[in-house]
């Protein structure tokens, strides 16, 4: 039998989602509560990696199991692991549904905040005020389709295509002092939301207008780009998946 988890995690804790030899990982708390309450190893595929630091406030993996789930399985977990990763739902799929590759959608925000804060410091990016939105707008309107991100995508990294359709990439200002940004494709590159976050942000500070941008954009080159945005700030908010690989 199949499980879809669902779970959420303040990536401050952590050294990224998927377990490495050095540092502590969400993977690594979670394949560690569940060897504790079913007696034996199990291992999750996650709908994705996240870096160091980088939060999830929806966040999911699939996992097999030949027995039924003990009783309150989700709640057992809980108990064991630790506040900073809280688990929200778990359903059975189709033994084909693949947590990676069956997901249609993801989506990403990139919160930040113009004022000194101890409680929004571990989730938003402080950035000096003056920021145009209204430019970066216009810039991020230029991501928008299926399209290379080489640009923004970490060197070195062993991906088959640098193609991905974005199909939303925008700027909300929610008061005088946050804002964020919220980005949503049917795959990401690694790195690629930080990446595009900090050349944005090139472009609110007037150091790059919207043609400079989307030279960026088609020089399929990461150098071309601006630095990574800082990881705090970003979190990946939600995942699609068709209806039909969940069984009733």
């Amino acid at each position: 039998m199949r499980y879809f988890i669902t779970f959420t995690y303040r990536g401050t804790d952590f050294h990224g989602s998927q377990t490495q030899p050095n540092g502590n990982t969400v993977q690594a708390e979670m394949e560690a509560a569940f060897a504790t309450i079913l007696r034996e190893p199990v291992a999750l595929t996650f709908a994705g990696r996240t870096d160091a630091g980088v939060h999830a406030e929806k966040m999911v993996a699939h996992f097999d199991r030949e027995e039924a789930l003990p009783v309150n399985f989700a709640a057992r977990l809980n108990n064991l692991l630790p506040t900073s990763i809280a688990i929200r739902d778990l359903q059975r799929v189709t033994d084909e549904a693949h947590a990676r590759f069956d997901a249609t959608a993801r989506t990403y925000r990139y919160r930040i905040t113009t004022r000194k804060d101890p409680f929004l410091c571990f989730t938003h990016t402080r950035v000096a005020p003056g920021l145009d939105y209204e430019a970066m707008n216009r810039a991020a309107a230029l991501l928008i389709g299926k399209q290379d991100f080489a640009s923004f995508c970490r060197v070195h990294t062993d991906v088959k295509t640098t193609i991905c359709d974005v199909r939303e990439a925008r700027w909300v200002q929610e008061n005088g002092t946050e804002a964020y940004f919220v980005i949503c494709a049917d795959r990401f590159l690694r790195n690629m939301v930080r990446a595009v976050v900090g050349t944005l942000f090139e472009v609110g500070r007037g150091k790059m207008d919207e043609t400079q941008f989307g030279e960026v954009i088609r020089a399929h080159n990461r150098c071309s780009a601006g630095h990574s945005a800082p990881a705090e700030g970003l979190s990946l908010v939600e995942i699609i998946y068709p209806q039909n690989i969940y069984l009733s």
